[in-house]
């Protein structure tokens, strides 16, 4: 518990303090470029990534690979939504609840 409660609160403060996680002066798609220009969503893709970053450490192997299945099937989406801020805003919503879910099993069950 006490090693969950530590990655929520670096969660919480890293979201603040880097870029996309991705390379924002190679973004080329319609997604990313939206992303990079608008510090809202820029926020949410960082908390997202870290989210799902830290997710894959604490579950199984098989769990691990649903989420990074469910990791690309969210690309796609959002991909889809192109430079539809409203669109991204609300993957992102979706795709944070869905992490947020895992990390609320691990705190039930415990990692592994």
């Amino acid at each position: 518990m006490i090693r969950l409660a530590i990655l929520a609160a670096a969660l919480a403060l890293a979201t603040t303090a880097q870029a996309a996680s991705f390379d924002c002066a190679r973004a080329r798609a319609a997604d990313e470029k939206a992303i990079c220009a608008d510090r809202a969503l820029n926020d949410q893709d960082v908390r997202m990534k870290l989210m799902y970053d830290l997710s894959r450490h604490f579950v199984p192997m098989g769990r691990r690979g649903q989420i990074e299945d469910e990791q690309i099937a969210w690309l796609k989406g959002r991909r889809a939504c192109g430079a539809n801020k409203q669109c991204l805003a609300a993957e992102y919503d979706h795709r944070i609840a869905a992490l947020q879910l895992v990390f609320d099993d691990v705190a039930r069950h415990g990692p592994f």
